[in-house]
């Protein structure tokens, strides 16, 4: 398996070409349609907590089934980003300044819930020195201190590879650290903005480090974009040596005419095949599946339980510390 630092060389930056695209989805990609009362209860709930969620902005194709089961994984620290990905569908523009009062908003909204799992995700705040990090600690400290014994996954941008702001979110100890590939690293520098596909390993491999091992890395990537197999056995290679455990797999669906052409749609089958590649390479759990995404059926995956122990006794401990 190759190392974070492969340096490998695939030439000049890409152009994809938009004819290449599929319009016509296969009868495989369906989206279930709300029938059930839940799914309203929580768009309610979200409305009237004014929380931001990226089942919509990012036009996730299952939010109809998640919020039907009362499940949403919540975006922090705004809906508009700095950057500006070929596939993603949230809008790229100037910031607005932080909520102070949005970590304890998200805390309630676990607990009316009543989550045993949540996801926190955020966009990419490179106008931020810490881009968002700090943000992101205050939300996970809000959500442990209103429902206690919760499973925090987060889902966070590469931070610039700044130790120090991964260090606030680490601090924080979640116990699932998310940051997807996204592709494989010939496509990174059409399909990401600004991202680089060794930053993200490396800070993959930093979380992990940092919380000594007491942490499940997590990471995502899409396929359909025109990658080759020889490159996605690649790159779960390189996500095994960052030693990251647990991995979805999905299908590119193209929001909107101006983003990136959908090259192939991968049959489900593939899906399963791909599924029993990445077990076989040692990750722990593998979502693999035309409409999965980075937090589908998140709570499925349930972090080793030396993980959530020493999460405890160390929250337990500081709590302890800042009483004394």
């Amino acid at each position: 398996m190759s190392g974070c630092g492969s340096g490998r060389n695939f030439g000049p930056r890409m152009k994809m070409d938009s004819s290449l695209h599929l319009d016509k989805k296969p009868d495989w990609i369906k989206v279930r349609l709300p029938n059930n009362p839940v799914f309203w209860d929580t768009k309610s709930m979200i409305k009237d907590l004014s929380l931001v969620t990226v089942c919509e902005e990012a036009q996730c194709p299952n939010r109809w089934e998640c919020w039907g089961q009362g499940t949403a994984t919540f975006m922090i620290a705004g809906e508009k980003c700095t950057r500006a990905c070929g596939f993603c569908a949230v809008k790229t523009a100037k910031p607005d300044d932080l909520e102070a009062d949005e970590p304890q908003r998200v805390a309630e909204a676990t607990k009316r819930m009543n989550l045993n799992h949540v996801v926190i995700t955020a966009v990419a705040r490179d106008d931020l020195k810490d881009g968002g990090a700090e943000h992101f600690q205050k939300t996970i400290e809000a959500v442990r201190e209103t429902n206690p014994g919760i499973i925090i996954e987060v889902l966070v941008p590469d931070f610039n590879d700044k130790d120090w702001a991964l260090d606030l979110v680490m601090k924080a100890r979640p116990h699932i650290f998310n940051h997807n590939l996204e592709t494989v690293e010939r496509l990174t520098p059409l399909v990401r903005s600004r991202a680089k596909y060794e930053r993200s390993l490396a800070v993959l491999k930093k979380a992990k480090k940092i919380a000594e091992g007491k942490v499940a890395t997590k990471s995502g990537i899409m396929l359909g974009l025109g990658e080759k197999p020889e490159e996605i056995v690649q790159a779960l290679d390189d996500l095994r040596s960052a030693d990251v455990t647990v991995l979805t797999l999905g299908q590119y669906l193209r929001p909107t005419p101006m983003h990136l052409p959908v090259v192939e749609y991968v049959t489900p089958e593939k899906f399963d095949e791909w599924k029993e590649i990445a077990l076989s390479k040692g990750f722990r759990h593998v979502a693999s599946g035309p409409l999965v995404r980075s937090s589908y059926h998140a709570a499925d995956f349930h972090p080793e339980d030396d993980v959530v122990e020493a999460i405890e006794l160390d929250v337990a401990a500081a709590k302890q510390a800042q009483f004394a």
